[in-house]
């Protein structure tokens, strides 16, 4: 399981003195239990779906963090943020190539008939439905608007 993974990670750099995968994962192992009990799942414990939702989420904030950090002109924490993803993006599946994504994009566009700029909800919403987990949904959608350009 996933969060097994997560928790003997978590050991390995407490002896490691690794402090940031330690805190990083200490951070994740608290969001794991937060939602075990908001879902009322804390003695089943949460599925490896569930905890990459999270995982995904929480690189989500340090990209977002990341990029107002470089637009505040503070490099060092951006670094820092962008270490912490590099902790995450372990236990997130294997993600597609761009040239994986820009043919998915093409077979989507091709099959729905959809080709506008103004259809690009449409078609984020289908080839979201297909990819799932699987691609970054910022770089599909960047795939996608050039795409539609």
């Amino acid at each position: 399981m996933l969060k097994k993974e997560i928790l003997d990670d978590l050991k390995s750099a407490m002896r490691a003195k690794d402090v940031k995968t330690r805190d990083t994962l200490r951070t994740l192992d608290s969001m794991i239990k937060n939602e075990e009990i908001k879902a009322g799942k804390r003695e089943d414990g949460l599925s490896d779906a569930e905890i990459i939702k999270l995982v995904k989420r929480a690189i989500k904030q340090r990209k977002d963090s990341i990029k107002q950090f470089t637009d505040g002109g503070r490099p060092e924490l951006a670094e820092n943020e962008q270490e912490e993803v590099k902790v995450l993006e372990k236990y997130m599946p294997n993600q597609m190539s761009e040239e994986e994504i820009e043919k998915n994009v093409e077979k989507v566009m091709t099959d729905t008939g959809l080709s506008q700029k103004t259809d690009m909800g449409k078609l984020m919403g289908t080839l979201m439905k297909e990819i799932g987990d699987d691609a970054d949904g910022s770089l599909v959608r960047k795939i996608l608007s050039k795409k539609l350009s």
